[in-house]
């Protein structure tokens, strides 16, 4: 039988680093998304150009700016999804979503900052408002953008990843006898019951929210330019359009730049909370004789870890038996252990230098 028909022996210890099969849904919704937004957009420019309506042609080119975040989006989706298995990509395409996040979190603030300098220009240049016909184009803007807000709510946030510890195990057996025998009858009784909603935010489609957070935006300006229009035309405050679209600027500024501090940690391979860490140090240390001597986790896509650990051993265990202990993490989609075993007494469990253990 030729090689390259013959099953490979190393599959089983092989990782799977597709984490897109979880987003199927927020892509779906978000080509919907874009097809009703770009048909909105292709009407406001053709109905504001044939009748002449400045606030038409203007609600239409603002849609423009969201039909670009969206096809972000999808191509982010697409992009992860199709390259899955992509031997260039060492973790994965998972990242690709957090990504698109980013960059749809940038675009925002671009939005933003055009919002307030056209506000700004409006606020000491005033322009006469066709109030009935604003406050129904900001009316159909609303509708939409609610239409779109139900199909893109993220409904994956309890989610969790099912890379179920896999890894690579280097053991190293440091084997000093200086006549010391050490004895240890443990009796540990731990429920690890590793309730994932500790960090409830973690566990969002980032790319999907970012979308999200786009029509947020777009439907706040909506309200907003409506109470406006509303105080304009019946108490003569035109003062208060442009102020709303200000007020309206600085919100959506700081809607993305929480969108750039849930993403950039990600793409920089910042650390994971202390919290998690913590909790698979106490597991791996659990048996009273394993001691961690080097821990990094970091995110290889917004639900998934990757993780790559050092244990000193007193009972010779293999790297085997602390990934099946990792195994209650499920976020933790790509394990490497190492495990050092020694049986000196001047290895230092705990930071005792005599070789006890606490």
């Amino acid at each position: 039988m030729p090689a390259n028909n013959r099953a490979n022996p190393h599959t089983k210890w092989q990782h799977s680093h597709e984490f897109n099969s979880e987003h199927q849904t927020g892509e779906r919704n978000t080509l919907y998304v874009l097809i009703l937004t770009a048909v909105t957009m292709v009407a406001e420019i053709v109905a504001g150009a044939w009748y002449g309506s400045m606030a038409l042609l203007a609600d239409g080119w603002h849609m423009a700016t969201h039909v670009a975040a969206f096809m972000i989006t999808l191509f982010a989706y697409r992009y992860a999804r199709n390259n899955a298995s992509n031997p260039a990509y060492s973790f994965g395409t998972g990242k690709v979503n957090i990504l698109g996040g980013f960059a749809s979190a940038i675009a925002l603030a671009v939005v933003a900052l055009l919002m307030i300098v056209e506000s700004v220009v409006r606020l000491f240049d005033p322009q006469q408002i066709q109030f009935d016909q604003a406050i129904w184009v900001a009316i159909l803007g609303l509708t939409v953008n609610l239409v779109s807000a139900l199909l893109l709510k993220d409904h994956h946030h309890h989610d969790h990843g099912h890379g179920h510890g896999h890894g690579h195990g280097h053991g190293h057996h440091h084997g000093h006898h200086h006549g010391h025998e050490h004895k240890h009858d443990h009796d540990h009784d731990h429920d690890h019951d590793h309730d994932h909603d500790d960090h409830h935010h973690d566990h969002h489609d980032v790319n999907l929210r970012a979308a999200y957070m786009h029509v947020l935006a777009d439907a706040l300006t909506s309200v907003l330019a409506i109470a406006a229009l509303l105080a304009g035309k019946y108490a003569g405050l035109n003062w208060l359009d442009p102020l709303m679209g200000i007020v309206g600027a600085v919100i959506i500024t700081r809607w993305g730049w929480g969108l750039v501090l849930q993403t950039a940690p990600v793409l920089l391979d910042a650390s994971i909370d202390a919290g998690v860490k913590q909790r698979v140090e106490q597991l791996i240390e659990s048996d009273g004789s394993s001691s961690i001597s080097d821990l990094h986790i970091w995110k290889v896509s917004s639900q998934h870890y990757a993780a790559m650990v050092t244990v000193i051993t007193h009972q010779g265990k293999s790297s085997l038996d602390y990934r099946q202990q990792l195994s209650a993490f499920p976020q933790l989609a790509h394990v490497t252990v190492e495990t050092i075993e020694c049986d000196d007494s001047r290895c230092a469990f705990n930071g005792n230098s005599d070789g006890s253990i606490n």
